[in-house]
């Protein structure tokens, strides 16, 4: 018996090891969630929505909460990791996590703001695209053109997603294939977790377009403002003023491509079937292009497109983002606020319809 038990432990520690050297090698960004997970104990709350095979590695896919939990108050979702090989997106969720911690104790103001909301963190959504270095997950699939909902002018193509299979990137899935568990788990999360909630604003943290940062809203299959592009004005009017000299450009995606299988188009168009609350799904876009050109070797690799390589330019990116997150967490903790009434709707409302439609006017 006692050599039964020496060698379950044996096992045991032998798989801990394997673990640890796989997350050291291929995810670290694991290792240092989970870390944030042990100091925060008592001020985040976790789950683990799935677990996502990787040859023997089974890793979990984490759903994160601070604040509040009563269902009724307004939701602040950020999310990252998407695409597995923007590993820049989850870094910064991870710096964001570790700054709300440690802050968390002693800043009331802090505090007062979480009490006030539900804050909700998805910090690695494709952790085997990530550990793998892909796009895609690790069936080969494009999350984010994974969703059932078609684009109405697609364009250009491959990058609007196709269908022809998992050896070119942007593959959707098969025809009437079920979502992968990635997808369905963050859908099926958010829609649980925002049925009540009066107001939700959420983030989700890409790179790899252009040579400046961008904040995209949808719709991204359809040349169309969203529903709710009055409130989504008066919320950035309301940043823009607070913070004149930013360096976000503010737009919908279709200024740029339309593409099928939208994620966000999907969830934002399930909510407006099913609820009435106001709903404004946002991506940021981190504009890789300019690392690219401050450093013309990351054009060799692949990595290198979407991250900075440099150190001190990966510190400078984590520091530049935290206004905007401490501005989203504020902006939900005190929505009634700045939500504009029905006057200013219909004023936002032409605003945002000259601001975003002239480009198809034009056109």
């Amino acid at each position: 018996m006692g050599s039964q038990l020496e060698a379950d432990l044996g096992d045991h520690s032998g798989a801990h090891r394997a673990r640890a050297e796989y997350c050291r090698q291929r995810l670290p960004e694991l290792c240092l969630l989970e870390r944030l997970l042990n100091k925060g104990a008592g001020i985040v709350r976790s789950r683990v929505l799935a677990e996502l095979a990787d040859g023997d590695q089974h890793l979990p896919l984490y759903a994160l909460e601070l604040g509040s939990d009563n269902p009724d108050l307004p939701v602040l979702i950020l999310c990252g990791g998407i695409h597995g090989i923007e590993r820049i997106g989850t870094q910064l969720l991870l710096a964001e996590l570790g700054t709300l911690i440690y802050r968390f104790r002693w800043d009331k103001s802090l505090q007062h703001r979480l009490s006030q909301m539900r804050l909700l963190i998805l910090p690695m959504i494709n952790p085997v695209g990530m550990a793998r270095g892909w796009r895609s997950n690790g069936n080969g699939v494009d999350l984010m053109r994974n969703a059932p909902i078609d684009a109405d002018l697609p364009h250009p193509w491959p990058i609007c997603g196709h269908r022809l299979g998992r050896w070119l990137p942007w593959y959707r899935g098969k025809t009437q294939a079920p979502m992968q568990a990635e997808a369905q788990q963050l859908c099926r999360y958010i829609q649980e977790q925002t049925a009540r909630a009066p107001f939700i604003l959420s983030l989700d943290c890409h790179s790899g377009f252009g040579m400046r940062d961008r904040i995209w809203f949808p719709y991204a299959g359809r040349h169309q403002l969203m529903e709710h592009a009055a409130e989504l004005h008066a919320m950035i009017r309301l940043f823009e003023r607070a913070h004149p000299h930013h360096t976000y450009l503010f737009e919908p995606q279709f200024h740029h491509y339309c593409s099928h299988g939208d994620l966000w188009d999907y969830l934002y168009r399930e909510h407006l079937k099913q609820h009435s609350s106001v709903f404004l799904p946002l991506t940021l876009e981190m504009g890789s292009w300019l690392w690219v050109k401050k450093n013309l070797s990351q054009i060799t690799s692949y990595t290198g497109l979407f991250n900075p390589t440099v150190p001190h330019r990966q510190r400078r990116t984590l520091r530049r983002h935290y206004l905007l997150l401490d501005f989203l967490i504020s902006a939900v903790s005190s929505w009634q606020n700045w939500m504009p009434d029905r006057p200013g709707h219909a004023r936002h409302q032409r605003y945002a319809e000259r601001r975003w439609l002239k480009r198809e006017h034009r056109a």
